[in-house]
């Protein structure tokens, strides 16, 4: 009698199924213990490049962690800049008008022709103040009130300077600068 002729069926399929998972098992040993005996050197490199990476991503975690921290200091340096730098809205005019004469009377220039115009700049609460004015005077003078104004304690931006004949000796001006105010 054979062995087929003795076990049923479902038997045969069991024996046959537990075989080939014993097989797949042997095949994959075979396969991962050659796969760890072929390149040890290609394990460590791989191994040093992963911990460099991990490094770098633990400077970047650092990194991100400081400026997090320094966040609130930046705030508190952007709206000290807004207070401090940009003239108040009541007294924009009054300031400049007195900052410009100071500055032209130290240089030993005249002023004349000054002209404003104010322009809001949208969800920011500041304000652009274009100025124009005629400065009259030596060029040694003109030079020192360009110094001035770029010096000036006050946020101005020079737009446009253009020379013109003045009267003798003299040469004219057109000065076109801005500056912000908070509104």
């Amino acid at each position: 009698m054979k062995l087929t002729e003795k076990w049923a069926p479902w038997k045969i399929g069991a024996a046959v199924a537990v075989g080939l998972i014993v097989l797949a098992d042997v095949v994959l040993c075979v396969l991962l213990w050659q796969l760890a005996k072929e390149a040890p050197e290609d394990m460590a490199a791989r191994r040093n490049q992963l911990a460099d990476t991990a490094a770098k991503l633990e400077k970047d975690d650092a990194r991100g962690e400081k400026i997090r921290a320094e966040l609130g200091q930046v705030g508190k340096s952007s709206d000290d800049f807004y207070q401090t730098s940009f003239m108040d809205s009541r007294s924009v005019y009054s300031t400049v008008d007195e900052d410009i004469a100071t500055i032209a009377t130290k240089a030993g220039v005249k002023t004349a022709g000054f002209t404003f115009h104010s322009t809001a700049i949208p969800n920011r609460n500041v304000s652009q103040l274009d100025i124009t004015m005629t400065v009259d005077g030596d060029y040694p003078s003109l030079l020192q009130f360009v110094n001035g104004i770029e010096r000036s304690k006050n946020f101005y931006f020079l737009n446009q300077l253009q020379l013109a004949s003045g009267a003798a000796n003299a040469i004219r001006l057109q000065v076109d600068l801005h500056t912000y105010y908070r509104t």
